[in-house]
C-alpha cells in the first residue's frame, strides 16, 4: 500500500511538471482597451463590438481599462460569458504626477473596490461633454444606462507609489502604461521607473518595438515588457503580446513578466522578459 502511494505521488509530480514546464498554454492578449466610458473613446467601443474585434484578431485575453473608472467592466464581463475570451476588469489610473498606470484584477468585486478608492481621490470636478466628450455608463446587458458626470480624465490625488502599493494589496497588478510616450508616462514625468516599486513589468506603446524600447531606455532591462493597443477605436486593438501562463490570472501575468519558470512574454514574436 505504501509503495502504491509513493507511485501515486510520483505520478502527480510528473504530471504537474509536464503541465507547468512542457505544455503550459500560450495566450494572445491586449490588456489596454477603453470603452465608451472613456470620454476620448469612439461610440463604437461597446462590449459586443470589442469582443467581435478581439475574436477577429484571435485574442484570448483582453482587459477593460477606462480612465479612473471600472463602471463598464460588468458589461464587458457579461458580454464575454459565452465566448472563449477572458476579460480582466481594471482601469487606467492617472496619478497626481500625471502618470498613467494600468490596474488589472481577476474579479469584478476587486475592481469595484479599487474604484471606490479612486473615486474618493478624484477632485470634485464635473465632466464637460462639449469639451471632453460623453462618459457613457453601460448596463450589464451592454445597453446605455446613464452618463458619468465626474471628470474622469484628470489626475487623482494618489501618487504612483500609493497606486502600486494599494493595487497589489487588493490582489491586483499595476503596470506603468506606454512608458515610451512623452506625456502621461512614468519615464517622461518622473525620469525613471522607481526601483523600489513592486512592478514586474511595463507597457510599451504601439509606436515602438520591444527591441527599440530596450535600446532607448536601458533602465527597462530589469522589467518584462507587454505591448497593448491603448485602444479608443476598434482598429486600434492589437495582437502584439503573447503570454505563456499556467492560468489566465493576473498573478500568472506577474510571474510571466518576471520570467518565472517556463512562463514568459513575447512582443512581436520576440521574448520580452527581463534581461
Amino acid at each position: 500500500m505504501r509503495k502504491n502511494k509513493v507511485y501515486l505521488y510520483l505520478y502527480l509530480y510528473l504530471y504537474l511538471y509536464l503541465y507547468l514546464y512542457l505544455i503550459m498554454p500560450f495566450f494572445t492578449a491586449d490588456l489596454h482597451v477603453h470603452t465608451v466610458l472613456s470620454a476620448c473613446a469612439e461610440p463604437e467601443m461597446l462590449p459586443e463590438l470589442i469582443l467581435e474585434r478581439a475574436g477577429e484578431l484571435g485574442l484570448d485575453l483582453i482587459a477593460v481599462t477606462d480612465h479612473n473608472s471600472a463602471e463598464n467592466a460588468a458589461a464587458m464581463l457579461h458580454a464575454a460569458e459565452d465566448t472563449a475570451i477572458t476579460v480582466w476588469p481594471g482601469m487606467e489610473v492617472q496619478t497626481r504626477e500625471e502618470v498613467h498606470l494600468l490596474c488589472l484584477f481577476d474579479r469584478l468585486p476587486q475592481a469595484l473596490a479599487w474604484q471606490e478608492v479612486v473615486y474618493a481621490n478624484l477632485p470634485p470636478l464635473k465632466n464637460r461633454p462639449s469639451v471632453f466628450g460623453q462618459q457613457v455608463v453601460l448596463a450589464e446587458d451592454g445597453e446605455p444606462l446613464s452618463y458619468n458626470d465626474r471628470l474622469l480624465q484628470t489626475s487623482t490625488f494618489l501618487s504612483v507609489d500609493e497606486v502600486a502599493t494599494q493595487v497589489q494589496g487588493m490582489g491586483g497588478l499595476c503596470i506603468p502604461a506606454h512608458v515610451d510616450r512623452p506625456v502621461y508616462s512614468i519615464i517622461a514625468n518622473l525620469g525613471f521607473v522607481p526601483p523600489e516599486l513592486s512592478l514586474p513589468g511595463v507597457e510599451i506603446s504601439p509606436l515602438i518595438t520591444a527591441r527599440d524600447a530596450r535600446a532607448r531606455f536601458p533602465q527597462l532591462a530589469r522589467y518584462g515588457l507587454i505591448a497593448n493597443g491603448d485602444a479608443h477605436r476598434l482598429c486600434e486593438m492589437l495582437r502584439r503580446t503573447t503570454l505563456k501562463l499556467a492560468h489566465r490570472t493576473v498573478a500568472e501575468l506577474a510571474l510571466a513578466l518576471a520570467g518565472e519558470g517556463e512562463r514568459g512574454v513575447w512582443v512581436d514574436g520576440m521574448r520580452s522578459g527581463p534581461v
